[in-house]
């Protein structure tokens, strides 16, 4: 690109548009028309300058944080690579749900807004893209925080998806390998946390679970199932032992039943109800319960008089589902300021001992556990 271009000016081609955009910025850069911790001018902005579209200058950009140049922050921007000094750390975000589902979000602001001491940048790269591509894509970003030297990576592990637990273990390996640090956001890549040796905040499932499933045995369920998608995470894993432990503290004559799978399949749904005919669910999230009340109300079923729903997560739509979902409320910000001064804990005593720390949760009473049925 010509010495001489200025805000007006244009690039043509396409393989070789995402790289003279970068070489522009990193010219300007390198003069000093952006220094050290000052932010670039917005994609949208560097859209209409160089006249192309945003999946170039996303690439662009990309390219220029994985070379140390820039930093792109969560919902502030990118900025020119400030100078490091012993206050100021670079810790990765490896989330392959983020975007997909909303506790991540507030995780993430959680982590940016952390109260402690220092001035800590977050990186998340790119971004996992598709859905098929999440295996890939997360093996790319652990490879881009390799090569910036970040000082931890706040990952949660993937989940719903098949050989998912060797996944993460390489993933894992690879950042330890490298002698960077990991905390576990919401979930372990293991059913016991402690054995991966790293550290973990979210909220206790196992409480979650007994809670949901005992208030569902309070308002007079005597039939209570548990349903999940297949290949589900350890949070899963963890409710589920909740409400096994709740269902056998209720005492009653029906011992439980747990269904994985497609809760969307009207087909196998009639034939859950046929064979186990519940008067209660407790669904492993709320997407999972979003699904199965539609599935549910298309069968004909009635919510709550014939079958009460439980969720966890309160995602926004909860409230707005064809009967409003009774749910768990994480405080996410509260997880992702634990997460952060776990990490920089860690980073002072790194031989210390994988912990577990447990936030706070609300339950969400709405219209779909059926707490109205009970007034008279």
């Amino acid at each position: 690109m010509p010495d001489h271009a200025d805000a007006n000016t244009k690039v043509t081609g396409r393989s070789l548009l995402h790289r003279l955009v970068y070489e522009e910025l990193l010219k300007e850069i390198r003069a000093g028309k952006y220094r050290p911790g000052e932010r670039l001018p917005s994609e949208a902005a560097l859209c209409e300058r160089f006249n192309t579209s945003r999946i170039t200058i996303a690439k662009a950009l990309q390219n220029l944080q994985r070379d140390g140049v820039i930093v792109r922050r969560a919902g502030s921007g990118s900025f020119v690579e400030a100078a490091k000094d012993s206050g100021s750390l670079q810790f990765g975000l490896l989330i392959p749900d983020l975007g997909r589902t909303e506790i991540f979000e507030p995780i993430c602001k959680g982590l940016m807004n952390y109260p402690g001491e220092g001035s800590h940048s977050l990186v998340w790269g790119q971004g996992i893209s598709m859905e098929g591509r999440r295996v890939e894509d997360a093996e790319r970003l652990c490879q881009q925080f390799i090569r910036q030297k970040v000082a931890g990576v706040f990952f949660a592990p993937i989940e719903y998806v098949e050989g998912g637990e060797e996944v993460n273990l390489r993933l894992m390996s690879l950042l330890k390998s490298e002698n960077i640090h990991i905390v576990q956001l919401d979930r372990s890549f293991e059913n016991y946390t402690t054995a991966s040796g790293i550290d973990l905040v979210g909220i206790d499932n196992h409480r979650a679970g007994f809670a949901l499933t005992s208030y569902l045995g309070q308002q007079g369920a005597k039939r209570i199932i548990y349903a999940a998608r297949s290949r589900s995470a350890s949070t899963i894993t963890e409710r589920i032992r909740g409400y096994e432990e709740a269902i056998r503290g209720l005492n009653y004559q029906y011992k439980g039943h747990i269904f994985f799978g497609d809760v969307e399949d009207k087909h196998r749904i009639e034939q859950l109800l046929a064979h186990e005919q519940p008067d209660a669910i407790v669904c492993g999230n709320d997407m999972t319960a979003a699904k199965l009340m539609q599935t549910l109300i298309s069968l004909g079923v009635r919510i709550p008089e014939e079958i009460r729903m439980v969720g966890v997560d309160d995602v926004a739509y909860a409230r707005y589902l064809p009967v409003p979902l009774t749910t768990i409320h994480q405080n996410c910000e509260e997880i992702g300021h634990m997460a952060m001064m776990l990490m920089l804990d860690r980073i002072r005593n790194p031989k210390r001992a994988a912990v577990e720390i447990h936030v706070g949760w609300e339950f969400i009473v709405r219209d779909s556990c059926g707490s109205k049925l009970n007034v008279r």
